[in-house]
């Protein structure tokens, strides 16, 4: 069983940085139609120039969306229906990220991760996915990251919302079992240009655990026509995630204690936020 890419539609978000932009550009030779969705409209104009010059028969369809707004995201796929779109491959390849001691970070900050990593993928998913099923065929494919399984001080809140997807793709996928839908989660550790700084997200890992954007995104979409569950693209990385589950849990605590320590030494104190209980609570907006 292999998810439909050929002569297919694919849709991508954060199609135009990073993994996401290589699985377009590799996607690009053998898909129908490419729908590429990103917040910047600019960028997306030249990489739908830059597509379309070197695969003349490809269609691309642009959706500028900021996926961290679910307005947006809903306007988006009320698009897709109006238009008669059937989109056959969902690419999630975008997550957003913010490194500092948790009780340092601005509700803001953490509600669009959640909104990014955690509300959008599973909208986009609940929507695209019935018609897959009533088809019998398609393919669903999370960029996720190993940090999902880390205790990674300094970034609490970005683990957080990545061991949720990891949650929700290992169990939709057995939901999925059998009815010809592919889902694959990958999840890279260090890539070239994972991260844009404007997402503000982790940065600094051992060169050696890194590798490129483009063999990244060959490395999952070979395991994704397979049918992988999971992904570790990159030797180095996929060597320490098929170690890590061997730790006892004490030993990824030290680990993690010696980072927060690390962060906390760096930061002159532990941090603390200002104000009541009370008040504090008025201050954090709701999801709902």
């Amino acid at each position: 069983m292999r998810p439909p890419i050929d002569s297919g539609t694919v849709l991508i978000t954060g199609a135009c940085s990073g993994i996401g932009r290589e699985i377009a550009r590799q996607l690009a030779r053998r898909a129908r139609t490419l729908i590429l969705v990103e917040q910047a409209e600019q960028e997306l104009e030249l990489l739908k120039a830059e597509l379309e010059t070197s695969n003349p028969t490809l269609g691309v369809i642009l959706m500028p969306c900021d996926i961290s707004r679910p307005g947006e995201v809903g306007d988006m796929l009320a698009e897709l229906a109006r238009h008669f779109i059937s989109v056959d491959v969902l690419v999630n390849a975008i997550t957003v990220g913010e490194r500092d001691l948790f009780a340092r970070l601005r509700w803001g900050s953490v509600e669009r991760m959640l909104l990014a990593n955690v509300v959008a993928p599973l909208m986009l998913t609940r929507r695209l996915l019935g018609p897959m099923l009533a088809r019998g065929r398609g393919g669903i494919l999370q960029i996720s990251s190993g940090a999902s399984q880390l205790f990674l001080p300094g970034a609490a809140a970005y683990v957080a919302t990545l061991r949720c997807l990891d949650g929700f793709i290992e169990s939709l996928r057995l939901e999925v079992e059998g009815t010809g839908v592919v889902i694959t989660q990958a999840a890279p550790g260090p890539v070239h240009d994972r991260w844009p700084a404007s997402h503000g997200a982790p940065s600094g890992p051992a060169p050696f655990f890194q590798v490129s954007a483009a063999r990244c995104a060959r490395e999952i979409l070979a395991c994704f026509e397979r049918a992988r569950p999971l992904v570790y693209p990159g030797r180095g990385h996929r060597w320490v995630m098929t170690l890590l589950p061997r730790l006892p849990r004490a030993v990824r605590r030290a680990l993690g204690r010696w980072v927060a320590r690390d962060l906390r030494d760096r930061s002159g104190q532990v941090p603390t936020l200002r104000g009541s209980p009370s008040r504090l609570l008025e201050e954090t907006p709701s999801l709902a």
